[in-house]
């Protein structure tokens, strides 16, 4: 349910009305038949790479993922309560741009270990929440494409990298751009030949960067 108090929060109101208020227009129509209209794997695979950038709550048992777009956040609300999993979202502080969706979806697992998708179906749709978790490409249409896959866990990355490629999705080596600055931190692009199979393949759930794909499928 959106907009319910979290464990150890204080409720905030204001933001809850919102987000019940906007959910319906901010984020597109399309977006949330897809989510329906897929599989409980293929999205319990999609929530599973979107945790990627989530953490563990050890206090409370919860899984919390932080994101500056609201609009994301109830998209991964409302596909918790598909599956029949509680959820709640609410702003952290008064002033900061930040929303944090917190759920008690046991299926979920910061561990999950993804190589078991490489040649499944659901692989592909494991690499869509990861994308929107933790891949980048720029903003403006007009600039040059790059599509990135980032993460601090290394054999995780792995793991995607070997879906996309299983799936003819080439992509380059996984690297790390800058040892001092953050060792442990890995990444890799897919290929600009492989651009175009990317998005339609994988594409995203996230608003912005949905919005950001489609600008650049009509170039």
């Amino acid at each position: 349910m959106i907009g319910n108090k979290a464990p150890g929060e204080a409720d905030n109101q204001q933001g809850s009305r919102q987000l019940d208020l906007l959910s319906d227009w901010l984020t597109p129509q399309r977006l949330h038949a897809e989510l329906l209209a897929a599989n409980e794997k293929s999205l319990e695979a999609y929530l599973q790479g979107a945790l990627r950038d989530g953490t563990w709550n050890r206090r409370h048992r919860t899984h919390r993922i932080g994101q500056s777009d609201q609009r994301w956040l109830n998209l991964l609300s409302r596909g918790l309560e598909r599956l029949g999993h509680r959820s709640w979202i609410y702003r952290e502080g008064k002033s900061r741009n930040l929303w944090i969706l917190e759920t008690t979806a046991q299926f979920l697992s910061i561990g999950f270990d993804a190589t078991q998708l490489v040649t499944s179906h659901e692989g592909m749709d494991y690499a869509r929440g990861y994308f929107d978790a933790e891949g980048g490409m720029p903003r403006r249409s007009e600039a040059r494409l790059y599509l990135q896959l980032t993460q601090k866990d290394r054999h995780n990355l792995e793991a995607v990298h070997r879906i996309l490629e299983n799936r003819g999705i080439q992509c380059g080596r996984i690297h790390n751009p800058s040892h001092r600055v953050d060792p442990n931190y890995w990444r890799f692009y897919v290929k600009a030949t492989s651009h175009k199979s990317f998005m339609a393949l994988v594409g995203s759930w996230h608003p912005s960067q949905r919005q950001q794909i489609e600008d650049r499928m009509k170039i």
